[in-house]
């Protein structure tokens, strides 16, 4: 029998490694004005969040801006580690909070794609605890009254937070705190998700189902679900369909032991200058991200990220699902999920904007008035981090900062006029 020539060997061999690099290649880095952007006028934008940093402002951050698929801009500022003289870096991983939600919502909707849910399903078809629920009503004397649900919240209630669902701090506060389930972090807990939802199931909700946009853990039982429907944990999901097909090789609900030292420190203002945030339960800080039980995979708020991964994200949900040859979606599904389903539903937050499936969304960016397009999308995280993509201006930002709370600083604002003042094409 013959065999092949070794050159030939080489050569597929060669082929597959080029393939594999290409499929999990990052956003190129450019000059700016390759990407339509001036270096004269970024300048500005170094100039002023310097400022913040040397004002005492921020601790550190990184912004990436990116357009037309290409790297514009990417700087980061002051230190990760203020004690310990650690400068950003540009690699540095920050806890992404709510910015978890919407690549959740998207590994929603590829169940749906491959026919194993529907986003119209009720919940309780899935996790039957979600059969009937209840909601709490206020009554005149200052109490509340608990009252069946007029319908069965939905998948889609989920992706819109019209679910009525919110963080434990509704009218019916001292049950949902009886039952120690109260604020957005989970990472510390030693209960798999999928137990935390069916509690949260058996407690009084804030809304009616698809009532009012209410903010709060809709996108952990989404995660829930796509453990039940996909038989797999919500972090071997995420990773083998969403985050190794990308190339995001730095987001995770609990960092590997060699890259603990990039997480950077979160940071709270005080009197006397930033000083490090409390730490309850492993909380903030480094805590149970690094060390904790590795049980709990919060889909609205748990995982790690870098700018880097996190624009590669958005840059595929730019491109209607796909990138560097791999589609994580259809180009419908992301269509779906970028424009506004609240219908009559106000958005309670930002005038001129709703809510789609996992990202806020644009409605008239006049009415909001600060610089932006109709039909750019976004969110942001409880760190202070914030996104956005304009599909209008083929434009990502990222801004990851760690800093709880942040006390009105007006930096979302101050990036936003200042990545669109540096398009000069």
């Amino acid at each position: 029998m013959k065999t092949k020539p070794l050159f030939i060997h080489f050569t597929f061999f060669l082929a597959f490694i080029f393939s594999f690099n290409l499929s999990a290649q990052r956003l190129e880095k450019v000059e700016p004005e390759k990407a339509g952007m001036s270096s004269e006028r970024l300048k500005f934008l170094t100039t002023t969040f310097q400022q913040y940093v040397d004002n005492g402002k921020l601790p550190g951050a990184v912004v990436l801006v990116a357009r037309k698929g290409q790297v514009a801009y990417f700087q980061s500022f002051g230190k990760s580690d203020l004690e310990n003289n650690i400068p950003m870096s540009d690699d540095a991983i920050f806890r992404i909070a709510s910015q978890t939600k919407a690549i959740v919502s998207v590994g929603i909707m590829m169940l749906q794609e491959e026919g194993k849910l529907l986003i119209s399903d009720p919940v309780g078809k899935y996790i039957p605890a979600f059969k009937e629920t209840t909601v709490a009503v206020s009554k005149d004397d200052g109490g509340y009254e608990i009252v069946k649900a007029k319908r069965p919240v939905t998948i889609r209630d989920l992706l819109t937070h019209t679910s009525g669902i919110g963080y434990g701090d509704g009218i019916a506060k001292d049950l949902w705190q009886k039952a120690k389930i109260q604020g957005w972090y989970f990472a510390d807990r030693e209960e798999p998700i999928i137990e935390t939802v069916t509690r949260m199931a058996a407690l009084p909700f804030d809304a009616q189902p698809g009532g009012k946009f209410v903010y709060g853990y809709s996108t952990d039982i989404l995660g829930a679900l796509i453990e039940i429907v996909s038989g797999e944990p919500l972090d071997k999901y995420l990773k083998s369909r969403i985050f190794d097909p990308l190339g995001m090789t730095d987001t995770y609900f609990y960092l590997p032991e060699n890259k603990k030292e990039r997480l950077t420190v979160v940071y709270s203002p005080s009197d006397d200058g930033l000083k490090k945030a409390p730490e309850p339960g492993g909380m903030i800080g480094q805590g149970a991200y690094v060390d904790g039980p590795r049980v709990s995979f919060s889909g609205g708020a748990g995982l790690l990220s870098t700018t880097s991964d996190y624009a590669t994200f958005l840059q595929m949900m730019l491109n209607k699902g796909e990138l560097n040859g791999k589609r994580i979606i259809s180009r419908k599904s992301a269509e779906l999920m970028t424009v506004s389903h609240l219908g009559d539903v106000p958005f309670p937050w930002t005038k001129g904007t709703g809510f789609g499936l996992g990202f806020s969304v644009v409605e008239d960016f006049g009415l909001r008035g600060s610089p932006g397009s109709k039909g750019e999308f976004g969110w942001g995280g409880a760190y202070h981090s914030t996104y956005w993509a304009d599909p209008e201006e083929e434009l990502v930002v990222v801004y990851f900062t760690q800093l709880i709370p942040s006390n009105g600083l007006d930096d979302h604002d101050k990036l936003r006029a200042l990545v669109y003042q540096a398009i000069v094409d």
